[in-house]
């Protein structure tokens, strides 16, 4: 291997012949020199500024990939961390799934009087000789019981059932308008939307079945033969709340509802009658109906009278007017073995006492 050749001008005085020198095995390439902390300043430099000959450099900037890269991790690591502890220890509870709500069941018995029907031309004479007489006139005959909590639910929400079982009872039974066979919507809006579709069917396709009654979800007359002789509908009864398990409210209802009516088309020289309703009502709410403020109507109890009992009480119920008397034909009996029997028509007897006494 030859050796390197000597510089142009020769071997500088007083170096070791040959290159032999103690530094020829350092080789300063070009990344030792730029990684060096002193630098010599040119000629220029010293005379201008004297200064020492050489100058210290300032240290090389480390690259900041690998700090950044490690608080990144870090970020990452915490937001994992606390999604983790949130999803498994999170302070709120899980909301438990809504259950479909229940078709109502209801029952509406037609009471028939065991004589003719008691009238006379002034309401107020026939509000003051029946059992009606202390009753009030609408809303006020609906007061709200003292509330207070349940285990599960706080006072707000037992208020808010307790207020919407009331605004229903209102509505669809105390409303002029809804009982004499005007619009319904008012008290459809009150019920939950799981039980819309059955009063809507209940509506238009009205059936003795024990699930579509008109009668079942609300007071309905035939405005073609009655009319309200006083607008001032009388009512008197009870709610009470109760919770029926930790995601369940319940409150029932028990009224009795007093109409005077006359004849459709009669003048107010016509005599007037009383027609007594009793509905015993049962309802169910839910988280989600307390923050609608929607009421699934579940059990529905109606008795009614006087009337007939040989006509069907499903779309309106029937009143017997003032002067007169049920027929004695009995209701139409009931074939079991017919595939498409409903239920059997039920129909009861109006005791004399709950009739006024002229």
């Amino acid at each position: 291997m030859g050796e390197p050749p000597d510089p142009p001008e020769g071997t500088p005085e007083g170096a070791p012949g040959g290159g032999d020198d103690e530094y020829r095995s350092v080789v300063f390439d070009e990344t030792f020199v730029r990684a060096a902390r002193l630098q010599e300043f040119s000629a220029q430099e010293r005379i201008t500024d004297h200064t020492p000959a050489v100058r210290r450099l300032p240290p090389a900037r480390r690259s900041g990939l690998s700090r950044q890269a490690l608080v990144l991790i870090l970020l990452i690591a915490v937001a994992f961390g606390t999604a983790v502890y949130m999803g498994v220890r999170h302070p709120y509870r899980t909301p438990v799934a809504a259950r479909p709500a229940e078709p109502l069941r209801m029952t509406v018995v037609p009471l028939a009087p065991a004589g003719a029907v008691p009238g006379a031309r002034d309401v107020g004479l026939l509000y003051a000789h029946s059992p009606a007489a202390g009753f009030r006139a609408g809303a006020e005959g609906v007061p709200l019981p003292p509330t207070r909590r349940t285990a599960n639910f706080s006072d707000d929400q037992v208020v808010t059932a307790l207020l919407t079982a009331q605004d229903y009872v209102v509505r669809s039974a105390l409303d002029p308008a809804v009982v004499t066979g005007g619009e319904t919507r008012t008290v459809r809006v009150l019920l939950d939307s799981g039980q819309q579709e059955q009063f809507d069917e209940s509506m238009h396709r009205p059936a003795a079945d024990g699930r579509h009654a008109v009668t079942g979800w609300l007071v309905r007359f035939d405005p073609a033969r009655v009319r309200l002789a006083d607008p001032h509908i009388r009512v008197r009864g009870t709610l009470q709340a109760a919770e029926a398990d930790s995601g369940t409210l319940e409150v029932t209802t028990d009224h009795t509802v007093v109409y005077a009516l006359r004849p459709a088309g009669a003048g107010r020289d016509a005599e007037a009658s009383l027609f007594t309703v009793r509905r015993e009502l049962r309802f169910r709410f839910d988280r989600e109906d307390l923050r609608l403020r929607q009421a699934e109507l579940v059990v529905s109890r109606v008795q009614a009278g006087p009337q007939s009992c040989t006509q069907d009480p499903s779309p309106h119920l029937h009143p017997l007017l003032a002067g007169q008397r049920a027929p004695s034909t009995p209701p139409p009996g009931t074939n079991p073995y017919a595939p498409d029997t409903t239920t059997p028509a039920l129909c009861g007897t109006l005791s004399e006492a709950a009739q006024p006494k002229l």
